[in-house]
Order: C-alpha cells, then structure tokens, then sequence
C-alpha cells in the first residue's frame, strides 16, 4: 500500500528554512572565529630586497603574532607591479592571501591601457601602512656636487645622462618622471627589475642619477661613502636627515612626492577576517621594533585613523584622481 500523504504547512517549511539558515550562520561564525588556520601569505609587488619588500617584511612578524599564524612574504614581480595586485583579484576571498602596496595601485589606472583589475572597485581595504619620502641621488664621482650643478649638467647634457628605476611602473620611474618633465628634459632612462639591482649600479657607477625610497636610500645615505645625495622630493626637510635640503627650496616649486603604502585583500572577503587583518595590521604599526625600523629608514607610520579600510578607501580615491591628472598631463604611459 501506498503511504497516506501527509501536507506539510508553510509555517512548517518556513520553519524549517530558518533553521538551516541560522545553523549556516552560525557554522560560518565558527569558522570566522577559527580564522586563520594556517600561513597568511603576504603579497609584494616587487623584488626582494627593495622598500616594499623590506616594510613587509617589517610587518609580517608583528602582524603573524596577533593572527597566531605565520604571515609569510611572497614577491610576485612584473608587469610594473601590477601582476601581484592581479594575483589577489583571482585569489579565494578567505584573508589567506594578501596584498601590501604602495602608490602604484592609484598610479597604475593612468599608466596602463588595459589594466587587469579596478583598484577601486576589485579589492577589500584592511588600511594604509606608512608614508615614505624619496631622495634623488647620483653616481660618487658625477660631476655635479651642488643640485644647481646637477640641473646645469642636466640640461646641457639630457640624453647622456642615465637615470636609473626600478621598472615601469615603480615609483622610482613615476619620480624620474615628474623630475624630467618638471625640468623639461629627456635623460636616458634605464629600468630595472627591483630598486635593489638599481642600487647597486649607482652604486658602481654604472647608471649616473636613481630617484628612490629612503627605506632604500637612508643607510647609503648615512653611510655617506658611495652616492651622492641632492635633496628630498617633499616638501618639509627629514628630521632624520636635516641637512639635505628638499628639491622644492632649491628651485624646483611644488614637487613633492611622497610613497604612500596599503594593504589589501580580495573583494568579498568576509568581515570578521578583515577586522582580524586590520587588527593585525594596526599591532604591527604600534610595535616598538618596527617603529623604530621604520624611524630609522626615514619612514612615517600612519596614524590609527589611516590604518583603516575606510581611511585606505578614501585616500585611494583621491590618489587615483591626482595621479590621473599628473600622468596624463606628463603624457607617458607604460605600454
């Protein structure tokens, strides 16, 4: 015999939904609690040894200890530092991997054509980092000793004189750049794969000019026996520098350039993961040894109400609408 059919009631159905639906969220609460269950891979755009890769490096360790997982670096290098940001839209939004960069993500939409991702559309915020200044430095034995000389040289010279980057796309390019155009010159530019290879050949005297980071610069800087420093690219003087005067003061009105660092994770990532991540981010920033890292390459860490998804967000926005104008006016791409 067939089994009399019994009507089950709406309230019964709707009952029913309910319940396996708080006992989804609850179970995704458990697993957000459980957050993180293995390595957190830190993502830098660039190579080994350079700024990026030391801050991160810098942060790993404090930002691991508040996870209570190991936060590992991972350099994901070319394409002028946008394959590493491509890596993170194509990457599961689960916090497990993410990404550290600096104002390349608000420069690459002007630079690039085609652009495999929207900085301002394709990613969480967990917050901004730190503010870095640059140096424009030169070769031991360049001719020039003054920056008057320098720009004197320059321009009787252009083409003959080498400035070195650390690839399309790097700052230190986007720096070399705004200077050429500013002095309405055209050196021989020569990239890099990484500002540490760029480094090492002004160093021996293989390229004549590098525009680059001071956590680069400082320590050869300091050393104060193989390069030659010419000025600051912001606008107020280095407390940790004092006596290198900025390019600003000594003629070249308005330029300022100024490396700003965030961090990112893929689009959809769940919020308590990101609130684990911003938490993490901003121990690392109050932690005494970074601090003082971070003071010793010339370096500012951002204030609490930077570090954070919305303060990234905002400043993101504002950095992509400046650097539009810029780079457009300038007239250079990099394809």
């Amino acid at each position: 015999m067939t089994a009399p059919f019994t009507p089950i009631s709406r309230r019964a159905i709707t009952g029913a939904i309910a319940a396996a639906c708080a006992a989804l969220a609850l179970g995704g609460n458990a697993l957000a609690a459980d957050w993180p269950e293995k390595t957190v891979t830190l993502v830098v755009p660039y190579s080994a040894g350079g700024p990026t890769d030391v801050v991160a490096r810098l942060l790993a360790v404090p930002m691991g200890q508040s996870l209570g997982q190991t936060v590992v670096v991972e350099n994901t290098v070319g394409a002028g530092g946008t394959l590493a940001p491509a890596r993170i839209v194509r990457s599961k939004p689960d916090g497990y991997t993410i990404l550290i960069h600096h104002m390349g993500m608000a420069t690459a939409p002007a630079l690039y054509k085609k652009l495999p991702y929207d900085p301002l559309k394709d990613f969480e915020y967990i917050g901004q980092v730190l503010d870095v200044p640059m140096t424009l430095l030169s070769r031991k034995d360049f001719p020039a000793n003054t920056f008057p000389e320098l720009l004197d040289y320059v321009k009787k010279n252009q083409d003959k004189v080498s400035l070195a980057n650390a690839g399309i796309g790097a700052v230190s390019q986007l720096c070399g750049m705004l200077f050429m155009h500013q002095l309405g010159v055209k050196l021989t530019t020569v990239p890099y794969k990484g500002a540490g290879p760029a480094m090492n050949d002004l160093m021996g005297g293989q390229v004549d000019l590098l525009c680059d980071q001071t956590t680069q610069t400082a320590p050869v800087i300091q050393d104060g026996k193989r390069v030659k420093v010419f000025g600051v690219t912001t606008p107020q003087r280095l407390s940790s520098m004092p006596n290198i005067p900025t390019l600003d003061e000594q003629g070249l009105k308005g330029f300022d350039v100024k490396v700003w660092h965030g961090m990112y994770a893929a689009k959809g990532t769940p919020k308590d993961v990101m609130a684990k991540l911003n938490k993490a981010l901003n121990v690392a920033i109050k932690d005494e040894n970074v601090k003082k890292r971070i003071a010793e390459l010339s370096a500012d860490l951002v204030s609490p109400d930077k570090a954070t998804p919305e303060g990234l967000r905002k400043h993101l926005e504002a950095e992509v609408a400046r650097w539009d104008k810029v780079i457009k006016a300038a007239g250079v791409s990099a394809e």
